[in-house]
């Protein structure tokens, strides 16, 4: 698993990525789809790792503002943290880090990533690319590439974890490598890249340099 490779920094997605909020975005979104009158079923896996206005806008519903729209699902995926919880071995893995050297890179509003951050109880990283960061989201690369330059690192060195295939596009696409997180799949997801399901499964290793290799498992103190 990236045998040999060290990363200058780690970017990581937020939802399904480092904590699970499916249960709650899912009653949202379910919420918000009956009364639009859609199939709830074939709807809701078109919500997972884009940005709420990209997804609403892809529907091309008439009369329907997807700026007004996400706007009201922001409101109320904030009243709804009920169940979030970290991905196994998420906040072990993220102290493990150096501050630095990683960034959550989400389509979620900061508003709704503080609040799912806290709710799971990972760490806050020192840095954060959110909704409001970029014009374009994922399955755009912008995301990442900003992420890696306020990082002072160019994208090519970073190592994105993701879960969605929007993310994994994204990643893909702004020349980083790229590990599939599977903890909060249903059913399995066909990738070339290596997939994990708990950060149980790595650790790391740094060099003098600060930069970073994975390690098959975190030692155990």
């Amino acid at each position: 698993m990236f045998a040999g490779s060290k990363f200058a920094a780690f970017l990581f997605d937020m939802d399904g990525t480092v904590l699970n909020s499916i249960a709650a975005a899912e009653r949202v979104w379910t919420t918000w789809a009956e009364r639009h009158g859609l199939d709830v079923t074939a709807f809701l896996p078109t919500i997972h790792g884009r940005r709420a206005r990209e997804t609403i806008a892809a529907l091309n519903l008439p009369g329907v503002d997807p700026l007004a729209e996400a706007d009201l699902l922001l409101k109320a995926e904030a009243d709804d943290l009920e169940g979030i919880v970290p991905i196994p071995g998420a906040v072990a893995f993220l102290q493990s880090l150096p501050p630095e050297r990683w960034a959550i890179v989400t389509s979620a509003p900061r508003e709704l990533a503080l609040l799912r951050i806290q709710a799971a109880g990972i760490p806050v990283p020192a840095m954060m690319v959110t909704a409001e960061d970029v014009t374009h989201g994922k399955p755009a690369p912008d995301c990442f590439l900003l992420a890696a330059k306020r990082l002072g690192v160019a994208a090519r060195d970073c190592l994105v974890f993701e879960d969605a295939p929007a993310g994994i596009a994204a990643g893909e696409a702004s020349g980083a490598s790229v590990m599939v997180i599977s903890a909060t799949h249903v059913h399995p997801l066909v990738t070339p890249h290596p997939m994990i399901r708990s950060y149980d499964e790595i650790g790391i290793a740094l060099d003098d340099s600060g930069w970073i290799a994975l390690a098959p498992e975190r030692a155990v103190a």
